[in-house]
């Protein structure tokens, strides 16, 4: 069964821009690798807003965050992994 309603958790960045998807949050909803669905960010202390796009679980429960989104967030000097935000994921 896949994702049928909105779920709000809050994460850190890992490397290589992914998440990773609370198990908690994956077995409530029987979460299936590959549903397509409709991720929303935000940085906690940067103040940008949330910013939206698409994206799927993978294999091991981590969904990547688009390039372009974390680049929205990050200046040049600076890489965003180990900080912390809030993701939102919906179905699509």
């Amino acid at each position: 069964m896949p994702l049928t309603e909105k779920v709000t958790f809050t994460t850190m960045l890992q490397s290589k821009n992914t998440v990773q998807i609370p198990k908690a949050v994956r077995w409530r909803f029987k979460m299936e690798r590959g549903q397509l669905l409709k991720v929303g960010v935000n940085f906690l202390g940067l103040h940008k807003g949330w910013q939206f796009f698409y994206g799927a679980m993978r294999k091991d429960g981590r969904l990547s965050v688009s390039k372009l989104v974390v680049g929205l967030f990050e200046d040049e000097k600076t890489s965003l992994a180990g900080y912390t935000l809030e993701v939102m994921l919906e179905p699509a």
